[in-house]
């Protein structure tokens, strides 16, 4: 029997390096905040993700719509997204790596500490190398840019919802990735003046570990 070495750039073994801020709140999504984004969307995906839950900060593990296991480690805070007047948030960088998963049985994933969330995502793309501008979402890590996301939150029955961004890319342009494609989104007020603020920025991984229950 011969075994095959993984290549030391693989992503099995390094990863995709991610740079993300997002902010998180209770109550239905409104008609007036879709529209807003509606402007930057390349796209509406609905999916169930299965979270576990864990005593560990910093780490995040979850069955991305029944057909992946996805393993997220924090990397540390990178400072203070500011866009003035518009959105205050915590940017962190996470180093994520994702594996093929076979659907578990029925009611398999409600045991134990695993939470079933429900999600549906409008989201866009953005890149640096073509100037700010809408394309379809690659998958991860295809290429350097920054993803940002407007979802609808089902979890326990309760309705939430999330604004994010997620850059991807090599270390020298993750960040601007990031700050440039906020810069834009947000050079569009929000709906009633509307102000993302530091009390509502939070990662799935701690907003899930600070959940009551």
């Amino acid at each position: 029997m011969t075994m095959a070495a993984v290549q030391p750039e693989s992503p099995v073994t390094e990863g995709i390096r991610t740079l993300e801020v997002r902010w998180i709140f209770s109550g239905e999504l409104e008609t007036a905040l879709v529209g807003w984004f509606e402007q930057f969307t390349g796209g509406t995906e609905s999916r169930e993700d299965a979270y576990l839950l864990t005593d560990l900060p910093g780490l995040s593990v979850k069955i991305r719509g029944g057909g992946a296991l996805e393993v997220k480690v924090y990397q540390g805070a990178h400072g203070v997204l500011d866009v003035a007047g518009r959105a205050c948030g915590r940017m962190e960088a996470w180093q994520k790596w994702s594996f093929p998963y076979g659907q578990p049985s029925p009611g398999g994933r409600e045991a134990g500490s695993w939470r079933s969330v429900h999600k549906r995502r409008r989201i866009g793309w953005f890149s640096l190398a073509s100037k700010p501008a809408l394309s379809p979402v690659p998958e991860p890590g295809d290429e350097p840019g920054c993803a940002v996301e407007l979802t609808e939150v089902l979890m326990g029955g309760e309705a939430w919802w999330t604004l994010g961004f997620e850059a991807t890319g090599s270390a020298d342009l993750v960040r601007s990735e990031l700050e440039a494609t906020t810069a834009f989104v947000f050079a569009w007020a929000m709906p009633g003046g509307m102000e993302l603020g530091m009390n509502d920025s939070w990662s799935y991984a701690e907003w899930l570990r600070r959940r009551p229950g």
